[in-house]
């Protein structure tokens, strides 16, 4: 039962990597590879910070500006530099590696014995601090994120994503909404390192490894699963599709598999949730001429 519940808080924590990425991936409708790198940045700030000292929510917040600025890097070799959005991205994710090394000073930090957001529900059962914390984190993320979307602002940025040529044509700067999606974008996800290194107690530079295939498949899984949705029903079924993938994963450890295949297996979950809306057209257009 505690793996389960264990299970549900990770799903839950991890959407908010989710929901950073579909602002890039969605709404602005391209691939942006900072993710790998921009995780682990938050993860090492809060770790340090919180190492040396500082504050929580201190920690909390200059992770989230610290993923920003790798955003703001990534955008800036996109939009000034015109290099091509995957490649801006896979550099700036090159070069976090070697900021993230400088940050922690070491390949990785414990956190055990030190106090993390987590330590303030230390009093409730077993896991139900983690399921907490991940609720109130991603209500209030949905609330600004809906809010912010819903301003002119947001449906700037939203109507770049959709025509770019279109938005340009009725005064929207593009660049700069571009430049917006990936810091607000790169900044969710740091946040999500910084999380994830408190619930785990340690920060790793290799934590960023295949974050963006977790990201995409709860993505998919929430799409696959819900299908058409408003806006706001679409950010819920992402992180209802971040829990759904965490129990896919957990099923396929009970059934005996070995842990370090999880990378495999996750790239195996998204490949087929990616496939699944072809396998339906192809099924329904057979089904189509076998009634005919």
């Amino acid at each position: 039962m505690n793996i389960l519940i264990s299970t549900i808080g990770q799903g839950i924590i991890w959407s908010l990597l989710a929901i950073g990425l579909y602002i890039t991936f969605r709404i602005l409708n391209f691939p942006d590879m900072t993710v790998e790198g921009s995780f682990p940045l938050g993860a090492s700030i809060a770790a340090i910070s919180i190492y040396s000292g500082h504050s929580i929510f201190y920690s909390l917040s200059i992770s989230f500006i610290g993923g920003s600025l790798a955003g703001l890097t990534t955008a800036i070799l996109y939009t000034k530099l015109k290099i091509p959005i995957l490649l801006s991205g896979i550099l700036t994710m090159t070069a976090l590696y070697s900021i993230n090394l400088r940050i922690l000073k070491k390949a990785n930090l414990s956190l055990l014995d030190k106090k993390t957001i987590f330590s303030y529900f230390r009093d409730l059962p077993a896991n139900f601090n983690i399921i907490l914390v991940g609720i109130i984190v991603i209500f209030i993320t949905i609330i600004l994120l809906i809010l912010f979307l819903n301003t002119e602002m947001g449906q700037a940025l939203i109507a770049t994503g959709d025509n770019e040529i279109m938005a340009e044509s009725l005064g929207i700067s593009i660049d700069n909404m571009k430049i917006l999606g990936l810091m607000v974008s790169n900044g969710l996800i740091a946040l999500t390192g910084a999380f994830v290194a408190q619930q785990s107690g340690y920060a790793d530079i290799t934590m960023g490894i295949g974050v963006i295939v977790i990201g995409l498949a709860a993505i998919i899984i929430g799409e696959v699963a819900f299908g058409e949705l408003s806006l706001t029903n679409r950010i819920i079924a992402i992180v209802v599709g971040s829990i759904i993938y965490r129990l896919i994963l957990l099923a396929v450890l009970q059934l005996g598999f070995n842990p370090n295949d999880l990378k495999l297996i996750s790239a195996i979950i998204l490949a087929i949730c990616l496939a699944l809306p072809k396998f339906r057209e192809t099924t329904k257009f057979l089904l189509k001429r076998g009634i005919k």
